[in-house]
């Protein structure tokens, strides 16, 4: 079931196309707390077409970009060479932890006199005057 889902799906975790290209040029360098995988191009080489070292994360799951870690964040950014598996990463008190979008959830944020809000809408202020065809 699962080489199904990643033969009709890009959302769960990688498409056939990313684990051959994978397999064939990654190199695994490590996991995150949510089981994220890392990747960059073997021996650290430089993919001619960039410039640079290619980076790259397979989702374990469902592929939320908010699910990287900020120290997973800098190194697939290029903000930082060093690993955060080698160095020891202490997030920012600012740092929140993840929480998944709640986009189309029940938890989903909605603001006041939306028609999905809880409680009643706000009355008009007065400052609108709908278009009459007639006018």
């Amino acid at each position: 079931m699962k080489w199904l889902v990643q033969f009709l799906t890009w959302w769960n975790g990688q498409t056939l196309n990313t684990r051959l290209y994978t397999w064939l040029y990654g190199e695994r360098v490590g996991e995150d707390q949510f089981g994220n995988i890392y990747y960059r191009f073997r021996n650290g080489e430089i993919d001619k077409a960039l410039g640079f070292n290619r980076r790259w994360v397979i989702f374990n799951g469902e592929s939320e970009g908010s699910k990287v870690p900020p120290g997973w964040y800098g190194w697939l950014h290029h903000m930082t060479d060093e690993l955060p598996t080698e160095t020891d990463y202490k997030p920012r008190d600012w740092e929140k932890p993840y929480i998944p979008n709640q986009t189309g959830t029940p938890n989903a944020w909605r603001p006041q006199g939306s028609t999905l809000a809880s409680g009643t809408r706000p009355r008009a202020t007065g400052d609108y005057q709908a278009w009459s065809p007639e006018a």
